[in-house]
Protein backbone atom coordinates (compact mmCIF):
# COMPACT_ATOMS: atom_id res chain seq x y z
CA UNK A 1 0.00 0.00 0.00
CA UNK A 2 2.95 2.18 0.74
CA UNK A 3 4.30 2.02 -2.61
CA UNK A 4 0.96 2.60 -4.18
CA UNK A 5 1.43 5.72 -2.69
CA UNK A 6 3.91 6.61 -3.10
CA UNK A 7 3.53 6.10 -6.92
CA UNK A 8 0.24 7.89 -7.06
CA UNK A 9 1.73 11.12 -5.61
CA UNK A 10 4.58 10.69 -7.94
CA UNK A 11 2.28 10.78 -10.56
CA UNK A 12 0.06 13.65 -9.10
CA UNK A 13 3.62 15.04 -9.17
CA UNK A 14 4.62 14.46 -12.21
CA UNK A 15 1.29 15.56 -13.86
CA UNK A 16 1.50 18.83 -11.84
CA UNK A 17 4.83 19.92 -12.84
CA UNK A 18 3.65 18.74 -16.47
CA UNK A 19 0.43 20.95 -16.19
CA UNK A 20 2.92 24.18 -14.50
CA UNK A 21 5.24 23.54 -17.67
CA UNK A 22 2.05 23.93 -19.77
CA UNK A 23 1.12 26.79 -18.38
CA UNK A 24 4.24 28.46 -18.86
CA UNK A 25 4.72 27.54 -22.49
CA UNK A 26 1.35 29.51 -22.70
CA UNK A 27 1.77 32.58 -20.54
CA UNK A 28 5.38 33.18 -20.80
CA UNK A 29 5.66 33.96 -24.07
CA UNK A 30 2.67 36.18 -23.61
CA UNK A 31 3.99 38.30 -20.98
CA UNK A 32 7.13 38.71 -23.02
CA UNK A 33 5.09 39.49 -26.23
CA UNK A 34 3.78 42.30 -23.41
CA UNK A 35 7.23 43.09 -21.72
CA UNK A 36 8.29 43.90 -25.63
CA UNK A 37 5.14 46.05 -26.45
CA UNK A 38 5.61 48.22 -23.39
CA UNK A 39 8.95 48.94 -24.15
CA UNK A 40 8.65 49.47 -27.49
CA UNK A 41 5.70 52.11 -26.19
CA UNK A 42 7.91 53.61 -24.08
CA UNK A 43 10.35 54.45 -26.85
CA UNK A 44 7.61 55.67 -28.71
CA UNK A 45 6.98 57.91 -25.63
CA UNK A 46 10.91 59.13 -25.69
CA UNK A 47 10.82 59.70 -29.12
CA UNK A 48 7.73 61.29 -29.51
CA UNK A 49 9.14 63.88 -26.35
CA UNK A 50 12.18 64.62 -28.11
CA UNK A 51 10.67 65.36 -30.83
CA UNK A 52 8.12 68.10 -29.13
CA UNK A 53 11.31 69.49 -27.18
CA UNK A 54 13.05 69.97 -30.59
CA UNK A 55 10.19 71.93 -31.60
CA UNK A 56 9.69 73.88 -28.63
CA UNK A 57 13.57 74.95 -29.23
CA UNK A 58 12.92 75.65 -32.67
CA UNK A 59 10.46 77.99 -31.96
CA UNK A 60 12.36 79.82 -29.50
CA UNK A 61 15.25 80.51 -31.76
CA UNK A 62 13.07 81.55 -34.49
CA UNK A 63 11.26 84.21 -32.40
CA UNK A 64 14.75 85.23 -31.10
CA UNK A 65 15.77 85.54 -34.54
CA UNK A 66 13.07 87.09 -35.61
CA UNK A 67 13.00 89.67 -32.59
CA UNK A 68 17.13 90.35 -32.95
CA UNK A 69 15.66 91.35 -36.75
CA UNK A 70 12.65 93.57 -35.57
CA UNK A 71 15.36 95.76 -33.55
CA UNK A 72 17.43 95.96 -36.56
CA UNK A 73 13.84 96.72 -39.02
CA UNK A 74 15.42 93.88 -40.67
CA UNK A 75 13.50 91.74 -42.95
CA UNK A 76 12.60 88.64 -40.73
CA UNK A 77 13.43 85.33 -42.62
CA UNK A 78 10.65 83.32 -43.40
CA UNK A 79 9.53 80.20 -41.89
CA UNK A 80 8.24 77.59 -43.70
CA UNK A 81 7.28 75.19 -40.81
CA UNK A 82 8.44 72.45 -42.38
CA UNK A 83 9.95 70.82 -39.37
CA UNK A 84 5.99 70.81 -37.53
CA UNK A 85 4.74 68.47 -39.69
CA UNK A 86 8.11 66.19 -40.17
CA UNK A 87 8.24 62.91 -38.36
CA UNK A 88 12.00 62.80 -38.46
CA UNK A 89 14.14 63.57 -35.54
CA UNK A 90 17.30 64.66 -37.48
CA UNK A 91 15.33 66.76 -39.76
CA UNK A 92 13.86 69.07 -37.03
CA UNK A 93 17.17 69.06 -35.50
CA UNK A 94 18.96 70.21 -38.12
CA UNK A 95 16.06 73.16 -38.65
CA UNK A 96 16.86 73.91 -34.77
CA UNK A 97 20.47 74.33 -35.82
CA UNK A 98 19.46 76.78 -38.40
CA UNK A 99 17.17 79.05 -36.46
CA UNK A 100 20.12 78.57 -33.69
CA UNK A 101 22.57 79.96 -36.00
CA UNK A 102 20.01 82.81 -37.29
CA UNK A 103 19.35 84.28 -33.64
CA UNK A 104 22.96 84.06 -32.72
CA UNK A 105 24.29 86.01 -35.99
CA UNK A 106 21.21 88.56 -35.92
CA UNK A 107 22.05 89.35 -32.05
CA UNK A 108 25.62 89.99 -32.64
CA UNK A 109 24.55 91.74 -35.85
CA UNK A 110 21.78 94.04 -33.42
CA UNK A 111 23.89 94.09 -30.61
CA UNK A 112 27.07 95.72 -32.91
CA UNK A 113 25.63 98.21 -34.81
CA UNK A 114 27.84 100.33 -37.87
CA UNK A 115 28.69 103.56 -36.48
CA UNK A 116 27.47 102.86 -32.95
CA UNK A 117 30.86 105.08 -31.92
CA UNK A 118 29.13 107.98 -33.55
CA UNK A 119 26.39 107.17 -32.08
CA UNK A 120 27.34 107.22 -28.74
CA UNK A 121 29.25 110.31 -29.58
CA UNK A 122 26.20 112.10 -30.06
CA UNK A 123 24.12 110.79 -27.05
CA UNK A 124 26.36 111.89 -24.85
CA UNK A 125 26.25 115.94 -25.79
CA UNK A 126 22.12 114.73 -26.60
CA UNK A 127 19.54 113.38 -23.31
CA UNK A 128 19.55 110.56 -21.56
CA UNK A 129 17.82 107.55 -23.25
CA UNK A 130 14.50 107.41 -21.76
CA UNK A 131 14.54 111.49 -21.87
CA UNK A 132 10.58 111.90 -22.48
CA UNK A 133 10.81 116.06 -22.72
CA UNK A 134 9.18 116.81 -25.59
CA UNK A 135 9.35 117.42 -28.68
CA UNK A 136 12.71 115.68 -28.67
CA UNK A 137 12.66 112.43 -27.18
CA UNK A 138 15.47 109.56 -26.37
CA UNK A 139 18.78 109.82 -26.17
CA UNK A 140 19.68 111.12 -29.94
CA UNK A 141 16.89 113.64 -29.52
CA UNK A 142 14.19 112.62 -32.07
CA UNK A 143 11.15 114.77 -32.85
CA UNK A 144 7.87 112.97 -34.19
CA UNK A 145 8.17 113.66 -37.55
CA UNK A 146 11.55 111.79 -37.05
CA UNK A 147 10.38 108.78 -35.19
CA UNK A 148 7.27 108.64 -37.83
CA UNK A 149 9.30 108.06 -40.67
CA UNK A 150 12.19 105.93 -39.59
CA UNK A 151 10.79 103.99 -36.17
CA UNK A 152 7.05 104.14 -37.14
CA UNK A 153 6.31 100.33 -36.15
CA UNK A 154 8.65 101.21 -32.77
CA UNK A 155 6.47 104.43 -32.48
CA UNK A 156 3.11 102.51 -33.00
CA UNK A 157 3.96 99.39 -30.67
CA UNK A 158 6.16 101.62 -27.58
CA UNK A 159 5.32 104.75 -28.41
CA UNK A 160 7.70 107.88 -28.43
CA UNK A 161 11.63 107.28 -28.68
CA UNK A 162 12.05 107.77 -24.71
CA UNK A 163 10.11 103.98 -24.71
CA UNK A 164 12.82 102.46 -26.88
CA UNK A 165 15.55 100.47 -25.75
CA UNK A 166 19.39 102.50 -26.22
CA UNK A 167 19.89 99.74 -29.35
CA UNK A 168 16.55 100.32 -31.09
CA UNK A 169 16.83 104.49 -30.68
CA UNK A 170 20.48 103.89 -32.62
CA UNK A 171 19.01 101.19 -35.17
CA UNK A 172 16.05 103.92 -36.07
CA UNK A 173 19.26 106.53 -36.69
CA UNK A 174 21.11 104.16 -38.30
CA UNK A 175 17.98 103.61 -40.61
CA UNK A 176 17.77 107.34 -40.98
CA UNK A 177 21.51 107.29 -41.87
CA UNK A 178 21.14 105.22 -44.72
CA UNK A 179 18.41 106.71 -46.00
CA UNK A 180 20.82 109.65 -46.94
CA UNK A 181 20.64 111.70 -44.35
CA UNK A 182 23.79 110.60 -42.48
CA UNK A 183 24.11 113.03 -39.07
CA UNK A 184 22.61 116.16 -40.30
CA UNK A 185 19.67 115.61 -38.27
CA UNK A 186 22.24 116.17 -35.62
CA UNK A 187 24.29 119.45 -37.01
CA UNK A 188 25.29 120.56 -33.89
CA UNK A 189 26.24 117.47 -32.15
CA UNK A 190 27.71 115.70 -35.13
CA UNK A 191 30.37 118.42 -35.88
CA UNK A 192 31.26 117.92 -32.42
CA UNK A 193 32.22 114.31 -32.58
CA UNK A 194 33.92 115.37 -36.07
CA UNK A 195 31.04 113.60 -37.87
CA UNK A 196 30.07 116.98 -40.16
Amino acid sequence: MRVKKSRVLLLAAAAALAAALFLGLVFVPQQAEATRASAKQAKRVVFEAKLRRTLTGIRAARNEAWRWDAVMSASAPRYAASAEHSPSLGYRRSVLALWTLRAIRARRQAQHPPRLKDWLCIHHYEGAWNDPNGPYYGGLQMDMSFQQAYGAALLRRKGTADHWSPLEQIWVAERAYRSGRGFYPWPNTARWCGLL
